[in-house]
């Protein structure tokens, strides 16, 4: 994923928590925010400490953004999207995360239709 297509800066993670809307299921929770005249996503994850050391923390944020560059084709791409990764995720493997991030972007709506592989 290339940098320009990442959220780095606090104030817009702020934007996103304060003006987005938030979907969750027991692993993710996902905040996405609508961009009038963005031509792709830009993602912004967060893994907290309490899940565990450094080495998982980047683990679990490596597995979230090849989930993203997997689906990059299936996504909106007018959005900005903000994961936070909870706690049940560092007992994981990639493919439950996969089927976790599925399952929350179908509930936020931001999944296209046509996601079958």
């Amino acid at each position: 994923m290339k940098k320009a297509f990442r959220i780095k800066k606090n104030e817009e993670f702020s934007k996103v928590f304060n003006e987005g809307k938030s979907v969750a299921n027991r692993q993710f929770v996902l905040y996405a925010l609508h961009k009038e005249g963005q031509n792709h996503f830009r993602i912004g994850l967060s893994v907290s400490k309490r899940i565990g050391n450094a080495v998982m923390r980047n683990r679990i944020k490596r597995a979230m953004r090849e989930w993203f560059h997997q689906y990059e084709d299936k996504l909106l791409q007018d959005k900005d999207y903000v994961v936070i990764a909870r706690n049940p995720t560092a007992e994981m493997d990639f493919f439950e995360m996969e089927k976790s991030l599925i399952h929350v972007s179908k509930k936020a709506g931001v999944l296209l239709k046509d996601n079958k592989r």
